[in-house]
């Protein structure tokens, strides 16, 4: 783990060298352009799956992985305030301009900055939810850093698109019962269970090994508070998607009940040359069954990237 200066502030962040003898994408000898996860919504680096990342090492990629602002180790500022999240969703319902002390065009910033004092300046990025708006702008206004682009449940902030089911957006906002530790894993357990994949559930050992780990590193609510914001904030994004010229794959679930699918469909007609991959049974999660079929997605985005078919990895 390495703390970066970016942007004014500090970020969290972990580099993962894969291992020796693992396959090469590059006919040409030359080492593959690492691979950046940027996560989501309140989520730690912790929360990307063990499977997933050694899935992207296996093929021969360092991976970069960190804490957003404001959540787990990185940078967390008292004068960015506590929202109103009432009032922003009054205004957000209405159509009101919403004011932040950050927005998502401040994260992909500190992204930005975050490759260039990692000396990696060119990187296949995977971005998850909100990391995927994230990826989004990164794509759009920090192209020179993006090689391939995979957007993963993610949505570009039209207005006209579908929300989160009642069930959905009652357990996103609703709070643990305490602040003890186990009522804070409980939540995100219950959180799992309604938005999770109903065709590729998450065994719940694994759920709750996966959320105590995190809460065990940092907990962090407003942080969640002042993201959520942040995502509001910075609105609607078609216009932006139509400057993405990195090969770009959007991996969406049919049974996504936080960003309805219709989101996906709407990112592939915006974003240019785009490829959309619709997964029947996948929620909003990134559960132990679909892993290989996401890391072959992504496979196939660098190879577009790369002007080259794709490799299968095989165990070591």
């Amino acid at each position: 783990m390495t703390q970066v200066r970016t942007n004014g502030i500090y970020l969290e962040a972990e580099v993962l060298d894969p291992p020796a003898g693992a396959v090469q994408n590059r006919d040409d000898g030359a080492a593959p352009l690492p691979v950046l996860l940027i996560m989501g919504l309140g989520m730690q680096l912790t929360a990307w799956p063990d499977a997933f990342v050694e899935g992207l090492l296996a093929r021969g990629h360092r991976v970069i992985r960190f804490d957003n602002r404001d959540i787990g180790l990185s940078s967390k500022l008292g004068t960015w305030g506590r929202p109103n999240l009432l009032a922003t969703a009054i205004k957000d319902a209405i159509g009101l301009p919403i004011r932040a002390r950050y927005t998502l065009h401040d994260m992909a910033a500190d992204t930005a900055g975050m490759l260039d004092a990692l000396g990696t300046p060119r990187v296949h990025v995977v971005g998850v939810s909100m990391g995927g708006m994230i990826g989004q702008i990164l794509a759009a206004r920090h192209r020179e850093h993006v090689a391939s682009f995979t957007c993963i449940m993610s949505s570009s902030g039209a207005r006209h698109l579908p929300g989160p089911t009642p069930a959905a957006r009652s357990v996103m906002l609703a709070r643990p019962r305490t602040t003890e530790p186990e009522a804070i894993v409980e939540h995100f357990i219950k959180v799992v269970q309604v938005i999770g994949s109903p065709g590729y559930p998450t065994p719940e050992e694994q759920a709750r090994e996966r959320v105590l780990r995190g809460v065990r590193r940092s907990v962090h609510p407003l942080g969640f508070v002042r993201q959520l914001v942040a995502i509001s904030a910075t609105g609607d994004r078609s216009a932006l998607l139509r400057e993405i010229t990195a090969p770009t794959t959007i991996v969406h679930g049919h049974h996504d009940p936080l960003v309805p699918v219709a989101a996906a469909h709407d990112l592939a007609k915006k974003i240019p040359g785009a490829v959309l991959k619709v997964i029947d049974g996948m929620g909003h999660d990134l559960p132990p069954g679909l892993i290989p079929t996401l890391i072959e997605s992504i496979a196939q985005t660098i190879a577009r990237a790369e002007g080259q078919p794709a490799r299968v990895a095989t165990p070591a």
